[in-house]
């Protein structure tokens, strides 16, 4: 049994690895969105949204510190 938890942990680190790097990304194309339009309103929108995924990413990453 402490194989297959030990795959099942390896398997775990790797998703929120590759969802730390997903929400990464996010945080960056609209950050660089939102710095990129004239439109105030859009260019807030934009900021917000980056914004969010920013807060996701932080999440991600105290949970897996959380978890060492």
């Amino acid at each position: 049994m402490n194989t297959s938890s030990a795959e099942i942990t390896a398997k775990n680190l790797a998703i929120l690895n590759d969802q730390l790097g997903a929400e990464a990304l996010l945080v960056h194309k609209f950050a660089q969105a939102a710095q990129s339009v004239q439109d105030r309103t859009i260019s807030t929108e934009l900021s917000n949204i980056s914004n969010l995924h920013r807060k996701h990413y932080d999440t991600l990453l105290n949970y897996l510190n959380s978890h060492q």
